[in-house]
């Protein structure tokens, strides 16, 4: 819900607002609940320490492009399309890693991602088809396709924090994405940012801080939960978008969006689901095995 109430905000703030602008009011103002909840939990300390500076700014980079071209779709885009489409990022993470993980994918996987790919087309294709109408069909158009980017760098920073939990505390990895894409958002203002009025600007910070709690919140979560039981109602953020792009932006959602969602969240489930019952085959495996092999 927090994460849809940041979307609202940019969407209803942001419009004429460069990307790495944005950005910086993203970031920047998600970083104070950060810093409240880790402080309430006492995991400030040496919260900042680590030993793959490296990575973090890579993964810093890749998650604010992914921010940047996401908040430029929102702009464009009905709130319930954009949100839709970037439920496309697990399904390019199972594609990436894949390709770059060498990780074995069988058929069942493989085909919950056609399909939900499928239904990500099925939700893109009339917008795409409006890139020869020019005007507002047009920008929805652009729209579509700087959400896809998003999802795609997304789905690439899926693999790179894999990469960092590994060694790395969950604070520490969400902290220095926070203060990268900040210092990257900034860094965009010698190329232009627009004046803003104290309506905006209160959107802005509030997309921020909804932002972090958002993402403290999931964090959160993901400790008492596995991603099968957390997963479901990340995707229900839909019904959110729904009911707030029309009552506060007037949407109808259109017949493709719903049956394209419909077929991109069954896919979605599936897939966790199948990664948990392929995860506890495996650690079955090992305590068959045993210590001895």
């Amino acid at each position: 819900m927090a994460f849809v109430v940041m979307a609202t905000c940019i969407k209803a703030g942001g419009i004429g607002v460069p990307p790495g602008q944005i950005v910086f009011f993203r970031s920047a103002f998600a970083i104070l609940p950060i810093l409240i909840w880790l402080a309430v939990h006492h995991e400030l300390g040496g919260v900042l320490r680590t030993r793959r500076f490296g990575l973090h700014l890579v993964r810093g980079i890749v998650g604010m492009a992914s921010m940047g071209f996401n908040f430029y779709g929102i702009t464009l885009l009905p709130l319930p399309d954009a949100i839709a489409i970037g439920y496309a990022k697990p399904l390019i993470a199972v594609i990436l890693a894949v390709v770059f993980l060498s990780e074995r994918v069988r058929i069942h996987r493989w085909t919950a991602v056609v399909a939900g790919l499928t239904g990500v087309m099925i939700i893109c294709w009339p917008r795409l088809t409006l890139f020869d109408e020019g005007g507002l069909g047009k920008m929805e158009a652009i729209g579509v396709v700087f959400v896809l980017a998003s999802a795609s760098s997304a789905a690439v920073t899926i693999m790179l924090v894999r990469r960092l939990i590994a060694t790395e505390r969950t604070p520490t990895v969400v902290l220095y994405l926070s203060i990268i894409a900040m210092i990257g958002g900034l860094a965009t203002m010698p190329f232009g940012w627009a004046a803003l009025d104290a309506r905006d600007v209160a959107l802005l910070v509030a997309a921020g801080l909804f932002g972090g709690v958002g993402q403290m919140l999931l964090t959160q979560s993901y400790r008492f939960a596995d991603v099968s039981t957390v997963a479901p109602f990340e995707y229900a953020s839909i019904l959110f978008a729904v009911a707030i792009g029309y009552g506060i932006f007037g949407t109808v959602p259109q017949p493709t969006m719903l049956v394209g969602t419909g077929i991109v969240v069954s896919a979605g489930i599936y897939l966790i689901f199948r990664e948990r019952k392929l995860n506890a085959a495996r650690l079955e495996a090992r305590r068959a095995i045993g210590p001895s092999g």
